[in-house]
């Protein structure tokens, strides 16, 4: 463990990890990227509060403006049989796009960008057209505390930046390229921006990672709880640059974590009665359980790690469970799916002196550091 190891060890650890991605470090230009990204704000809903803090134009499908709306002024776009309804105007589409670097406001918070209304089966379907970089101030902020070191929120946003292109290139439907929450990376709008989520930002524009000369699935978690895994024991394909490697996350809250349940607690959730067994049976190397069954007195059922992680609220897959008198106790390590950068062990490595290049070459392998060419010009 990295907290046991003497200060001296360590030292020689980050002297060669330097070493080892000194290679890696040199940057390549790219083909140009799309910079707008199409994120999932709300879908499903039938009413949500509109505006913007500037004047701003409305437009239908076909690039058709419609009118303005004055700033600062509170509107709720609906969707029904005849499509979106804001104010005056209804289509099945409607876009906001507010003038002189205005924001606009979907339900409780501030974008950078504009808006698009899709009614879908006469609810709405809201997207945020935006600026990747923009983008990027906010999920910085969102997904790792903006007060962490900066090399730390650099290392998080060459990854936040990787990812979204990714999607963006392979997952991306017709309506957006990545969701605002967990499902993608959590993306709160201007609420979560700060001065240090700019720097960290701007500081590394344009880089992405790149594994044979495409922009790699950047995943990242909280906390591994000691070692990260190989992406195939925990999902499907092999990556070769999503490799298990040690983690420096002991001093992360959740890296050990415990839970308790009464059997009959746990079997509401898991739908099988009263649990009277609960029995492994996979694992990935790392501990991880991947398959494991559930004896109830009423039903039997085999569940994922994943599936009885999320109907307990689990923090991670990396869990053991033992029956204590009259409760079963789980006892785990680590915060999320263990894959990719830790962020966690981010922290402890800039605390400890390491660069964001080094942080990354540490936790995605076999990758280079890009900069794309990119058309810096907002919206």
């Amino acid at each position: 463990m990295i907290l046991s190891a003497p200060k001296k060890e360590f030292r020689v650890f980050l002297q060669s990890l330097l070493s080892s991605v000194f290679l890696w470090l040199l940057l390549s230009a790219s083909a140009q990227a799309t910079t707008a990204l199409r994120v999932l704000l709300q879908e499903n809903a039938k009413q949500v509060p509109v505006g913007s803090s500037t004047t701003a134009v409305v437009k239908d499908a076909q690039g058709n403006a419609l009118g303005e709306i004055e700033g600062m002024s509170a509107f709720r776009a609906v969707g029904s049989g005849q499509g979106v309804k804001l104010g005056d105007w209804q289509a099945n589409q409607l876009s906001i796009t507010p003038r002189d670097d205005g924001y606009v406001w979907i339900g409780n918070r501030w974008y950078r960008g504009k808006v698009r209304l899709v009614n879908r089966d006469s609810n709405l379907t809201v997207i945020n057209k935006v600026n990747l970089e923009d983008y990027l101030y906010s999920v910085v902020g969102a997904e790792m505390p903006p007060s962490w070191p900066l090399e730390a929120l650099k290392a998080q946003a060459v990854a936040a930046r990787s990812y979204a292109l990714h999607q963006q290139e392979n997952t991306g439907n017709g309506l957006y390229d990545v969701q605002s929450t967990t499902a993608s990376q959590v993306y709160k709008g201007v609420n979560s921006e700060t001065e240090r989520t700019h720097q960290a930002v701007n500081s590394t524009e344009g880089e992405v990672l790149q594994h044979n000369g495409n922009v790699i699935l950047a995943v990242f978690h909280s906390s591994s709880g000691g070692h990260t895994e190989n992406v195939e024991d925990v999902w499907s394909s092999p990556l070769p640059y999503l490799r298990g490697v040690a983690d420096y996350d002991q001093t992360a809250p959740v890296y050990q974590w415990q839970q308790a349940f009464s059997p009959t607690a746990m079997g509401r959730r898991l739908r099988v009665g009263t649990v009277q067994e609960i029995i492994p049976q996979q694992a990935s190397p790392q501990g991880r359980i991947r398959r494991l069954k559930v004896v109830g007195d009423r039903d039997t059922r085999t569940l994922s790690g994943d599936q009885f992680r999320h109907a307990l609220n689990l923090r991670s897959t990396l869990f053991q469970v033992q029956k204590k008198s009259d409760r079963f106790v789980i006892t785990g390590r680590g915060f999320g799916h263990g894959i990719g950068l830790s962020q966690w062990g981010a922290h402890y490595l800039a605390q400890e002196g390491a660069n964001y290049r080094q942080i990354l070459g540490h936790y995605y392998r076999q990758v280079k550091l890009a900069r794309l060419e990119t058309d810096l010009a907002r919206n």
